[in-house]
């Protein structure tokens, strides 16, 4: 770990979707606040729990079963016992794991959630999740199981279940059960508390740490599919006047706005204005700004969603120590977060189209203005048996295809589950987990969409219809960049592995986009 890097604290700041993503992806190390109020609240919470036991309180998920089963009263001296056996039980997680990065981003999410000092859990608790992190033990995560309520039971339990040694997590490259994992790393599992395993799976962590990662690469996103689009309209010799600042002041989005000045910028509308032969350039290039423009206009409410959730409390009881209040809720309802991930994967998967129909235009003859079929570089008789990118966009469509299926909202599909307790549920973790799956496939198509282009603009650069001087700094330095690792596909060849390429460099934010 990089001892350089900034210390995230919990307990007394606002944690922001960037802390998230630096402990997710840069590791950086964290540590609990020792905020005076913050200390009390988890002093004070541990303290009012032990006091209702020895008073014999009534305590849903301490005293009594889960769900359902909150009528059984569960005999004081098994009280203990309760929140091993709900870790336990949960442990039927199936479909594809959670990454180490993913896992980290929810042991974070969590500890947010835990950290506001609502949800009556021991120092001990949060003191391991602390070294988990710190060390880099992190519990391997199914990602099917989930409702979204109450809460992402079946796969926080593995998070519980990781801290009292009896699941597995990955640790130094490798898979080993949590209680070896700690020995390596000089750590120790914990024993649960009364109401610690139900603080800890009874929330939305997942779903929110997974929006988290997905809100980072939407923003992204966002950008780089602006800067393709600037890329395609040189290639296509479109239009710069369809992103004049004049024309769109008269529609005030502003992210709209945002989208369509960066674009007159990277065309370098000012200095070289480019008037083509066309009055109007289609949709796909002139009403780019609108279509990446409703993402844009979307992300700060999105934020706030994401981020209001991430710092709240969200399990259930509510453990009100200072004012001694036990409070039954359903704040493990993950409704924003169903709500704001059914929504941007919707704006994304838009964005999957849209590259979609740019890379049908640059490769076709009859739209494309001059360039040649499937944008083949092959000359003189060579070009009659290669066929260049005329797969990739075969495979843009598919993808595409794949992603606009993605966007059937999975809120509207709750399912009454629990012996009718748990009747209306949020889906919010399918939600995040489809808006995941869309943005995988739509930085495909936008991978594909981004060569495609270059190709176009090198074809022209090289019959002398565009000037590379004419190119802003930033554009003509991303060019030159993509040039590094992109052969101009003269002869045809497989391109699997240049597009994997690609889609990595775009999910590791390889190019600043309007840093500026």
């Amino acid at each position: 770990m990089d001892s350089k890097q900034k210390t995230i604290q919990f307990g007394s700041n606002r944690i922001q979707i960037e802390d998230i993503i630096n402990i997710a992806q840069t590791q950086n190390p964290v540590a609990l606040s020792d905020n005076a109020l913050f200390c009390q609240r988890i002093d004070k919470g541990v303290a009012f729990l032990d006091q209702l036991l020895k008073e014999e309180g009534h305590i849903y998920g301490v005293t009594t079963g889960y769900g359902d089963s909150c009528t059984v009263e569960v005999p004081l001296n098994l009280v203990h016992e309760l929140p091993v056996h709900l870790t336990r039980f949960h442990g039927c997680g199936l479909g594809e794991l959670f990454s180490n990065a993913q896992g980290r981003a929810i042991l974070a999410a969590r500890l947010v959630s835990l950290s506001q000092g609502y949800s009556g859990v021991s120092w001990d608790l949060l003191n391991l999740l602390v070294e988990m992190l710190n060390h880099n033990i992190v519990p391997v995560i199914p990602q099917e199981g989930s409702v979204g309520a109450s809460g992402d039971l079946t796969p926080l339990s593995y998070i519980a279940g990781a801290l009292i040694g009896e699941r597995d997590v990955y640790y130094q490259g490798e898979v080993m059960r949590s209680e070896k994992a700690f020995e390596l790393a000089g750590l120790k599992p914990i024993k649960l508390r009364p109401k610690e395993g139900l603080a800890i799976m009874n929330g939305t962590a997942v779903m929110t740490a997974i929006a988290c990662l997905a809100y980072d690469r939407a923003a992204y996103l966002a950008k780089l599919m602006t800067r393709v689009t600037a890329l395609a309209s040189l290639a296509l010799k479109g239009n710069s006047n369809h992103f004049d600042d004049i024309l769109f002041s008269v529609k005030p989005h502003s992210g709209q706005q945002q989208i369509a000045a960066w674009i007159q910028g990277d065309l370098n509308h000012h200095t070289h204005p480019r008037n083509s032969d066309r009055l109007q350039d289609r949709y796909s290039i002139r009403c780019a700004p609108h279509v990446i423009g409703v993402l844009q206009d979307s992300l700060p409410w999105l934020r706030s969603f994401i981020e209001n959730e991430l710092n709240s409390a969200n399990d259930n009881p509510i453990i009100d120590g200072i004012g001694e209040h036990v409070l039954h809720g359903g704040h493990f309802y993950g409704g924003h977060i169903a709500m704001a991930m059914d929504s941007m994967k919707n704006c994304v998967a838009n964005l999957a189209d849209l590259a979609d129909r740019q890379i049908a235009t640059l490769v076709d003859v009859k739209m494309n203005n001059g360039l040649p079929s499937n944008l083949s570089g092959a000359k003189g008789e060579r070009q009659f048996i290669n066929h260049g990118f005329k797969a990739i966009q075969i495979g843009c469509s598919a993808w595409t295809a794949e992603a606009l299926k993605l966007t059937m909202p999975a809120s509207v599909f709750s399912r009454s589950t629990e012996c009718h307790n748990q009747d209306k549920v949020s889906m919010g973790t399918i939600a995040a987990r489809d808006c995941l799956r869309v943005l995988q496939l739509t930085e495909q198509v936008v991978a594909a969409t981004l060569l495609a282009s270059v190709q176009a603009i090198r074809l022209r650069v090289e019959k002398h219809e565009l000037e590379l001087n004419s190119f802003t700094a930033e554009v003509a330095e991303m060019i030159n960049d993509i040039s590094t690792f992109f052969e101009m596909l003269n002869e045809d060849r497989p391109t699997d592995q240049l597009l994997r390429q690609t889609i990595t460099y775009i999910q590791e934010k390889r190019w600043a986009l309007y840093e500026k």
